[in-house]
């Protein structure tokens, strides 16, 4: 449709990179227009957009008034279209995506139209990085035979997806084994502006995204506006249609001071997380500014930023400045292309600098940096921040306490509880080691937050290479791995010479991707996994990881901890969570007990360490060849043909039922009545409880599949690298060994009451073979939900799978925004209890059947009733919201 420039605002930038159109904000100034210049930056990102997509239609002159206007004190309720200028996708969120384009193009044949018209209309990046596991640990070849396995494992997936890079315009895949999808996307693909043809005119604006990851928001380290949204939402983005999101709030987060000696980014990190959780930020930008920025680093901003889903945050955003242009200079990227950052973002008062007036926000906080102390967290969430003074003491009372978000539940009784380990050979005698609560048996260094950042790696190495000196080695029972965020990060750690020392304590690289932090552990040695099952014991695990949910590591690691990459490997020497690293020795060394303050690095070891290795033109060298350098991949066949051929006996790709026989007309809403409960849960269940992820077992529905098709058990993969399969999906959906269905009580994992019609009526079952009987009667099904309902990741298939369940409503307390958001997509009604209500103070016990009375005409935020009655007749009214937003 074009641009109505209502605001006057087209102009021409003279820049490095040559003469480009921008929309300029300073016009809504000269027109009177708002308080542009009060603006938080990433309200000015939304408004540029509005500006420039201004149309009449989906963007209207209100829209733009409405953002110029931004009340930072209450921001008016009205929706906000917001048209990102890339998406990015990771494998495991991202497969599905695929599956879906290449399931349209087939609808679109079966009706006769061109099937060549379904192509993304906005760039789609998709990075590799989901597939590797750590089958193999603490050797040389673990690297070489991880990557071995993960091809012959996912060589299906990997087809689909090089046919998609052919078949598809705006579509490009990053090979695997080339790093951290949002390190990938911080030290290669963002370029903070972006400058592209739109109606044959070169256009520069800011660089924005959407991402099928939750930590997409690393990249608002580097002044990008982004965040993640589920896969069905980025699909939307892909093919044209804007992000609908109300007025969001923005949380000004002041830091000042400085860190002190031994305080990492990473400590800092669950400090903020901490703050923000209590302020409760869901479904606001937080911004970043102060003094402090000054001297925070662009990887530690991007720590930061990365954890934006675990303080609960759309955005964890820092504005361009300085800093920015250093990095992306040190990244490798085009010096005109710096110069052009420099000059868009000065014009359209989008640079920050220590003398800007602070924008206005919503509400600020402040942290004295100086203040922030070493810090672990957990066991089961990012933002139960323990202080490492305190660690000791907190999981001895942890470990008593009522099962919880910190509680494990143990009795008295059990805390005397040991079990032998008879250890395999492996190159050294065989022994027997005697294993109790507390003990570490995974401890790793991986995922995006922190293997970006290269004071903590360096950091790393540092304590290994100290720890060898003093003597100390690695405690027998700990898997320990290396993952690094990307090839870069092997360059610096080879050049300052600290591999070596990393490799001796076993923290040898197993691949290049997200590996412990989204479950992909790979196997405990036999002999540790049937100790801890005979003692019954809580083994832990330590991971500079963002995501420690229940059952997400390892199902047989029930407390885990996040912690820096230093602490990491401090941990593993100590092999147990139950120490006083601070008054209690690690270990003993060559001449007496060894402290933690004896290996603990020194900023000034750090710096020297990282100006010396960390080069410009590694990140050159190593993504110069990005998209063509994995010869495996290259040899991976990729069909040109614009149709997908499904294969009726795949395990991994199916054809997803959602576009097959799809009515050309839209059926209208109708009530949903007579819905039956499958799932009835409590506060804080995350998408790792309701999405498949992590291992498949074998006595579960979905290997019961897998078994039944010939696949053999060490090729059954995880749940996340068979996201094409829904046949796969739908029986793993609410399958998490962690799972409390309150319809099931006593039982873990994906069991519920069947309370229908016909046999089995009150028999326990699975989760999966209940909703077939539900569905054979025709009977709709209702999820009860707490608060917090779907935090975590950004997994489609949390959505896609309570539909494929025969759910047609979640009635829950409250949501985690992208989950919700999902639920809309798959046309899944999220009703929420009025403010003070729950289905324990209505006395639910999911015997109850509902009457939901949705209208024709139903629209965002109205009242919905619902009729619930009870099993002996009884009937209530309640009203509950609906949050279709």
């Amino acid at each position: 449709m074009g641009n109505s420039n209502s605001f006057n605002a087209k102009a021409t930038l003279s820049s490095a990179m040559g003469d480009v159109t921008y929309y300029r904000l300073d016009a809504l100034k000269e027109a009177g227009v708002g308080h542009v210049d009060k603006l938080p930056y990433s309200i000015k990102i939304l408004l540029e957009a509005a500006l420039r997509n201004e149309d009449g239609y989906v963007v209207t002159k209100d829209d733009v008034i409405g953002l110029a206007n931004w009340n930072a004190a209450a921001p008016v309720e009205t929706e906000v279209p917001f048209s990102p200028a890339r998406v990015i996708m990771q494998d495991f969120t991202g497969v599905p995506g695929v599956v879906d384009f290449a399931a349209m193009r087939s609808a679109m044949a079966r009706m006769g139209g061109d099937p060549d018209k379904i192509n993304p209309l906005v760039p789609v990046d998709l990075v590799i990085d989901h597939s590797v596991q750590v089958d193999y640990s603490g050797t040389q070849l673990a690297l070489m035979q991880n990557a071995d396995l993960e091809f012959k494992r996912n060589a299906e997936r990997y087809r689909t997806l090089a046919w998609a890079s052919k078949a598809f315009e705006n579509f490009r895949v990053v090979p695997p084994a080339t790093g951290i999808v949002h390190q990938v996307n911080l030290e290669y693909l963002a370029t903070v502006v972006v400058d592209r043809e739109i109606d044959g005119e070169m256009t520069a604006f800011p660089d924005s995204l959407v991402g099928t990851d939750s930590h997409t928001t690393m990249i608002n380290g580097l002044g990008v506006m982004g965040w993640g949204v589920g896969g069905i939402e980025a699909e939307g983005v892909a093919l044209g249609q804007p992000v609908y999101m109300l007025m969001p709030e923005v949380v000004g987060f002041k830091l000042t001071g400085k860190l002190k000696e031994g305080v990492t980014a990473t400590d800092l990190t669950l400090r903020v997380v901490e703050m923000l959780r209590n302020h409760g930020v869901v479904a606001k930008f937080v911004e970043f500014y102060g003094d402090a920025l000054d001297n925070l680093s662009l990887p530690d901003r991007a720590t930061i930023a990365n954890m934006a889903p675990e303080y609960g945050a759309t955005m964890g955003f820092f504005p361009v400045d300085s800093t920015t242009i250093d990095y992306m200079h040190l990244t490798g990227r085009d010096e005109d292309r710096l110069k052009m950052v420099e000059q868009y973002c000065r014009a359209q008062g989008l640079w920050r600098e220590s003398n800007t007036p602070d924008p206005v926000f919503s509400s600020t906080l402040e942290l004295d940096l100086s203040t922030v102390e070493t810090s672990m967290a957990g066991p089961k969430r990012p933002q139960d921040r323990i202080e490492l003074t305190e660690m000791k003491a907190a999981f001895n009372k942890m470990i008593t306490a009522p099962v919880g978000p910190q509680g494990l539940g143990l009795s008295q009784a059990q805390l005397d509880s040991t079990a032998v380990a008879h250890l395999p050979a492996n190159g050294v005698p065989a022994r027997d080691i005697t294993m109790k609560h507390g003990d570490i048996v995974i401890a790793a260094i991986t995922s995006c937050t922190n293997t970006s950042n290269p004071s903590v790696m360096l950091g790393a190495g540092i304590v290994a290479k100290k720890a060898l000196a003093a003597g100390l080695q690695t405690a027998p029972q700990v898997k320990t791995s290396l993952a690094p965020g990307s090839r870069v990060v092997t360059e610096y750690l080879n050049e300052s010479g600290l591999t070596t020392y990393l490799d001796q304590l076993g923290f040898q690289t197993v691949g290049y991707g997200c590996t412990t932090c989204i479950g992909n552990s790979g196997p405990l040695d036999d002999a540790i996994a049937s100790a801890i099952e005979e003692g019954d014991l809580v083994a832990t695990s330590v991971l500079s990881g963002n995501r420690n949910f229940e059952g997400r590591i390892h199902s047989h690691v029930k407390a885990n901890f996040l912690a820096s990459p230093p602490l990491v490997v401090a941990y593993a020497l100590a092999g147990t969570v139950d120490i006083d690293l601070i008054t209690e020795p690690i270990g003993e060394g060559t001449d007496g007990p060894v402290y933690l303050k004896d290996i603990w690095p020194t900023q000034a070891e750090i710096n020297e360490a990282a100006e010396k290795a960390v080069r410009r033109e590694f990140f050159v060298s190593k993504y110069g060849n990005v998209f063509d350098g994995n010869e495996e991949w290259n040899k991976v066949a990729g069909e040109g043909s614009n149709l997908y051929d499904w294969d009726a006996d795949s395990t991994y790709i199916q054809e997803p039922p959602f576009f097959i026989d799809m009515p050309v007309e839209v059926p209208a809403i109708e009530p949903i009545l007579g819905a039956r409960t499958l799932v009835m849960v409590k506060d804080s269940i995350t998408t790792d409880h309701i999405s498949p992820a992590g291992s498949i077992a074998v006595e579960s529905p979905a290997g019961e599949y897998l078994l039944s098709n010939g696949i053999e058990r060490r090729m059954f993969n995880s749940y996340g690298s068979r996201r094409g399969n829904d046949r796969v999906m739908t029986r793993g959906t609410f399958a998490n060994i962690r799972l409390r269905n309150q319809l099931a009580p006593g039982t873990e994992g994906g069991w519920t009451t069947y309370l229908g019609e016909g046999e089995g009526s009150g028999d326990v079952m699975s989760i999966y073979d209940a909703s077939l009987k539900y569905k054979a009667t025709n009977t709709p099904l209702v999820i009860l939900a707490g608060e917090l309902y779907g935090t975590g990741s950004s997994r489609d298939w949390a959505a896609k799978g309570t539909l494929l369940l025969g759910a047609k409503a979640v009635i829950a307390s409250s949501y985690e925004r992208i989950h919700r958001s999902n639920l809309v997509m798959m046309g899944v009604m999220p009703l929420q209890f009025e403010d003070g209500v729950s289905w324990q103070s209505l006395g639910l016990d999911g015997t109850e059947s509902f009457d939901i009375h949705i209208p024709a005409n139903v629209t965002a935020r109205m009242t919905i009733p619902v009729t619930i009655t009870r099993a002996d007749g009884a009937k209530m009214n309640i009203d509950t919201i609906c949050r279709i937003d």
